[in-house]
């Protein structure tokens, strides 16, 4: 009382507190939005790459799963929802409740609401957006784009070719080999050219030897699929169909 009587303390504008009131409530309101975005794209990446898929393979794709994993996403969806209760912890929206019930409270609506989200398109036109270098959404790429990657441990794309012992796949970059000689186990289905195929295994040089593999459905692999054709599709051919990696004069040597 003595340091306000004294002039020592002042008050502060109700319209700063109103400022930064408002302020805390716009940035919760954007954290929140994006962490329902990052975990509605996070599901469409494990149901449209060949992520989850590499699990159906047992111990054999556990290193494949692990290489194809959407880290980055994963990673900036937790960081928005820990930045998300911090502002909703500093701003006190809820401070009659105790703050565990608020962190779950909106754990509870991204979890919800991106699962929503994940039913709809959207996250289909994102990816369209995204790799046709639309603004803004190309700040995605880098969070997308794994899913399109190439694997040491796996490989997925469409057949282009059967050989005998081998099949060439496209993928989303490249023209890769599968050797299918080392097989474990032989496949139910006559391999044909056009259909989406899965394999776990290893490289040798510019080969990739198959250990195992699935023959997927028209609705699998629906990102890889939809990659393919970006690159190599009748409507946009917008490069020539050439082979994975480094060793493109080795693989060339290998095809004749």
């Amino acid at each position: 009382m003595e340091s306000i009587k004294g002039g020592q303390v002042k008050l502060r504008s109700r319209y700063i507190f109103l400022a930064e009131k408002l302020g805390l409530g716009s940035a919760l309101v954007l954290t929140i939005l994006l962490a329902v975005l990052f975990f509605s794209l996070a599901l469409f990446y494990l149901q449209a790459t060949d992520n989850l898929w590499y699990l159906s393979f047992g111990s054999r794709g556990v290193n494949a799963f692990l290489e194809s994993f959407p880290y980055f996403l994963v990673v900036a969806l937790i960081v928005l929802i820990l930045l998300s209760g911090w502002i909703l912890k500093k701003s006190g929206v809820f401070y009659q409740r105790p703050f565990t019930f608020s962190a779950v409270g909106l754990l509870g609506v991204i979890v919800f609401v991106g699962t929503a989200l994940a039913f709809t398109n959207l996250s289909e036109k994102i990816e369209d957006e995204t790799f046709n270098n639309h603004q803004p959404a190309r700040f995605l790429r880098p969070f997308l784009s794994h899913g399109l990657k190439q694997r040491e441990n796996g490989a997925a794309g469409k057949i282009v070719e059967v050989g005998d012992g081998f099949i060439n796949i496209q993928t989303p970059d490249c023209l890769k080999r599968i050797d299918l000689t080392r097989m474990v186990r032989p496949l139910k289905e006559d391999l044909v050219p056009g259909m989406f195929v899965l394999a776990v295994g290893g490289h040798d040089g510019v080969v990739f030897v198959a250990l195992d593999m699935r023959v997927l459905g028209e609705e699998d692999l629906l990102m890889i699929r939809r990659g393919i054709h970006r690159e190599f599709g009748p409507m946009n051919e917008r490069r020539p169909l050439l082979p994975c990696g480094s060793g493109a004069k080795e693989f060339r040597i290998l095809v004749e």
